[in-house]
């Protein structure tokens, strides 16, 4: 199933009768996985965490820090004004520190690992949606094509109507029938326009283009037989299940953190200082030997031993156990959730297979009911509303089948993101490679510079508004 969901795309195009050229559901999601906003933007959100960890292991690293003051004398008892130049440099190197760097790079690691996961869940959500955007608008251009059509047919009844009105064949009454039938029709026809406009809105906003025309779309790969096979792969594979229990573990990591403040900590330091007099220092010091540069250097070991913090850390503590259990209860609901969202996807696909089949089967009686009609109309023994209600119930069935075949797939394709089976890595999309997060990673935790700079961020999704990649610019501060 991985990496073959869409490969068929295009030879389901042709089979279909698609044009050659129309754009295919993998060519949709390919383009949503290259500009999609949301996407883009988690992507920008994981890359923030890399950097945490970074944060997190420059506590393990040398600080190093430089002075300089220039200090002049207004009042001086026992001597002269004097005036000096100091510079000095401080450096200071942990060596113990109860574990709490070591907990935050471990819990840093951790939200990398969540914020991995919910980038996943992200891809599948919005390709989700861009398969529920594609189907609106296939479902929507069909109805609206249906509703022409039952127009036209209205319309030549109408005609046809007037003429054996005319002819003293028919009543008033059933030329105002067929007026009335196509009135209806026309209305019909604008809502399911009016539809169709706001499906390819949608479209728009999702997928970053306006919709061409569009191929049907590929067979979805075979989904379990049962309701509870589909839950036990997504209990096993759905990313957001990964996010909750990856921040559980950062949590237990910040209470160990928190622990950490009671425990001592023990540093290097080294210091040196050079300060030069100006030529005062004969007279602050009130001999003419007074050296006018003196240097200072120091090296030691400096313990700090927490005794008594005002309850500062049992409260941390107790927060960050607080935070651990909330995240804990929002595991269970996580779980709950995707156990719901599964047993409702599997339904709801499964019911609308059963709707396709039926639908199917109205559609063809319909037509067959139609003809039926139309034969019996013309040696009398039905009459002109006879038709009209044949007419509408066919045009019934075939919108009702269009839309059974549109939830069939949705349903299906939202089973596959439920069961974390409707990522990029399982979509084998064309426009290269997929996004790789840990080359970033790696680059943002060997880094050491403090003037170590990313450049200015710009936006990577395309606009909907306006001419195309024109740069959002910001609010004035």
């Amino acid at each position: 199933m991985r990496g073959g969901l869409l490969a068929a795309a295009g030879a389901a195009a042709l089979i279909a009768g698609g044009a050659a050229d129309a754009q295919t559901l993998r060519d949709a999601l390919s383009e949503t996985y290259r500009t999609n906003p949301t996407i883009m933007a988690q992507r920008a959100q994981l890359r923030s965490l890399d950097e945490s960890v970074a944060i997190a292991r420059a506590g393990n690293r040398p600080q190093v820090s430089a002075t300089a003051g220039v200090n002049q004398d207004l009042t001086r008892t026992g001597g002269g004004n004097g005036r000096n130049l100091s510079a000095g440099i401080d450096v200071s190197y942990p060596l113990f520190n109860g574990g709490r760097v070591r907990n935050q790079i471990g819990a840093a690691n951790e939200r990398v690992a969540a914020g991995r996961a919910a980038l996943r869940a992200t891809e599948g959500d919005v390709f989700t949606a861009a398969v529920g955007a594609y189907m609106d608008v296939i479902r929507d251009r069909s109805i609206v094509d249906l509703n022409r059509n039952q127009v036209k047919v209205l319309e030549t009844n109408l005609q046809a109507t007037r003429d054996r009105f005319e002819v003293g064949d028919l009543t008033r009454t059933d030329v105002a029938q067929s007026e009335a039938r196509l009135a209806l029709a026309r209305s019909s026809l604008s809502t399911a326009e009016g539809r169709l406009q706001s499906s390819e809105e949608t479209y728009r906003r999702v997928i970053g283009a306006s919709p061409a025309d569009l191929a049907p779309p590929p067979t979805l790969p075979a989904l379990p037989k049962t309701a509870d096979e589909a839950v036990e792969i997504a209990i096993a594979n759905n990313p957001d299940i990964a996010s909750i229990t990856a921040q559980i573990r950062a949590a237990g990591r910040d209470v160990a953190v928190a622990r950490s403040g009671r425990l001592p900590t023990v540093s290097a330091i080294g210091s040196g200082r050079e300060t030069n007099y100006l030529g005062t220092a004969a007279r602050q010091f009130g001999s003419p030997l007074a050296p006018e540069n003196t240097v200072s250097s120091g090296v030691g070991v400096q313990a700090r031993i927490p005794i008594y913090q005002g309850g500062l850390i049992g409260a941390e503590v107790r927060q960050a156990q607080a935070i651990e259990s909330q995240l804990l209860e929002r595991g269970v609901e996580t779980e709950r959730l995707i156990v719901a969202n599964t047993r409702a996807a599997f339904a709801t696909w499964q019911a609308a297979q059963q709707a396709i089949q039926s639908n199917e089967v109205a559609v063809a009686a319909n037509t067959l009911a139609l003809e039926g009609v139309r034969a019996e109309q013309t040696v009398g023994t039905r009459n002109v509303l006879d038709v009209l209600n044949a007419e509408q119930e066919l045009l019934n069935s075939q919108v009702a089948l269009v839309t059974a075949r549109r939830d069939a797939y949705v349903a299906g394709f939202n089973l596959l993101n439920a069961m974390g089976e409707a990522e990029a890595k399982d979509l084998n999309l064309d426009g290269g490679p997929l996004y790789d997060p840990l080359p970033h990673y790696q680059r943002a935790v060997r880094r050491t510079s403090d003037w170590s700079d990313d450049p200015a961020p710009r936006p990577v999704a395309t606009r909907t508004y306006g001419p195309p990649n024109t740069p959002v610019t910001p609010p004035r501060q």
